[in-house]
């Protein structure tokens, strides 16, 4: 697996070099855009919109447009010179609750692997968090971005989460209305939750359209028609709160039942 970033936990004079890797895999099956008539793929090239000429990477600088037309070029020696030690570490800046830290705010994860030799000083700083039942929050610049980040312990090692900062979360489009709600009500919600909880096992849990999809791509394949899938039963507003719940509680006893 290709490390994503490199750099070296800052705690303090501690430092303990780290390689970031991706956390998940692409399981989703991807269509190329074709030509109606040729089935030919359709391809997208980079060219120079001022002499139509086409271009490579290497033929590509960076570039901010600072008034209309106009560019100033940013290159990858810049970009180098104003990073500061700070920077080029993942330095640690507190510790918090892994409550504290709002949902909301998480982006991406990456595994954390130490270097050769650093393991020790790895291995010192996730087991005291794990005691603690702490996260140390930290800052890097990744790529041409500066982030805010979570370095949450495991039982096998450490997770960086990096996070959204507060201002670009957007505020919620509309204010939802507390309704009242009768203790009947309630108290049949709070007892269909409890008939449907189980431990979370994520290995339970596959992306089922996606085994649909590649069923139908195979299907097509051999030349078959695609069957329509079962529809189900329309859903309908609910109107009457407690009918749904007292029904929908009766089919997870059932269920249960028959388990």
């Amino acid at each position: 697996m290709a490390v994503a970033h490199k750099g070296s936990i800052s705690m303090g004079l501690v430092l303990i070099p780290i390689g970031m890797y991706k956390s998940t895999v692409d399981n989703d099956i991807h269509f190329n855009q074709l030509d109606k008539e040729s089935k030919a793929r359709i391809r997208y090239k980079k060219y120079c919109s001022h002499c139509g000429k086409e271009v490579t990477a290497q033929d590509i600088v960076k570039g901010y447009e600072y008034e209309k037309d106009k560019y100033v070029i940013m290159t990858e020696e810049d970009l180098e010179k104003i990073k500061t030690k700070k920077d080029k570490t993942i330095h640690i800046i507190q510790f918090a609750k892994i409550s504290e830290v709002d949902m909301i705010y998480y982006e991406k994860d990456y595994y954390a692997i130490p270097d050769t030799g650093a393991e020790k000083a790895y291995e010192l700083l996730r087991q005291a968090l794990l005691a603690q039942k702490k996260v140390a929050i930290a800052k890097s610049v990744m790529g041409t971005n500066e982030k805010l980040l979570v370095l949450f312990p495991t039982k096998e090692g450490m997770i960086v989460k990096t996070l959204y900062y507060h201002d670009e979360i957007a505020a919620v489009p509309k204010q939802i209305p507390k309704m009242q709600l009768e203790k009947n009500e309630l108290d049949m919600a709070k007892l269909l939750i409890e008939n449907m909880t189980k431990p979370f096992v994520a290995a339970e849990f596959h992306d089922e359209y996606q085994a649909r999809l590649r069923e139908a791509i195979m299907k097509k394949i051999q030349g078959q028609e695609i069957v329509t899938a079962d529809q189900g039963t329309e859903g309908n507003n609910i109107i009457n709160l407690m009918d749904a719940l007292e029904k929908s509680l009766e089919i997870t006893q059932n269920q249960q039942g028959m388990a």
